[in-house]
């Protein structure tokens, strides 16, 4: 099954993403918005860029734990992966947000 992403509200009536996996494991989650149209275009910018390798930036938590962001073209952060246990592990991260980032499904959590 193909991945998705799940539009929600929070209490503090801002927007965000997460874009899952076809196994509904979260792979990246964005920024909060204060518009819907503003996640609606972070959604937009993470299909566009998630498919290109120089999008992603490799870091390092002060934990020692790796994880990634994935970054738009003029360098702001569109949305960030979980701490992995290992490199290798986030590497396969980024490689399941460059599969399942260009995916048109969007689930509207927000009513």
């Amino acid at each position: 099954m193909a991945g998705w992403y799940e539009l929600s509200k929070s209490s503090d009536e801002q927007f965000r993403f997460v874009l899952k996996a076809g196994n509904a494991e979260i792979i990246l989650t964005s920024e909060r918005y204060t518009t819907r149209s503003a996640a609606e275009k972070g959604i937009a910018s993470v299909q566009e860029n998630s498919p290109l390798d120089a999008r992603y930036a490799k870091e390092v938590a002060k934990d020692g734990k790796p994880y990634f962001n994935l970054k738009a073209a003029n360098h702001q952060i569109i949305g960030n992966s979980q701490r992995y246990s290992s490199e290798a592990a986030r590497n396969a991260g980024i490689e399941s947000v460059k599969t399942n980032g260009p995916s048109t499904t969007i689930k509207d959590q927000t009513v």
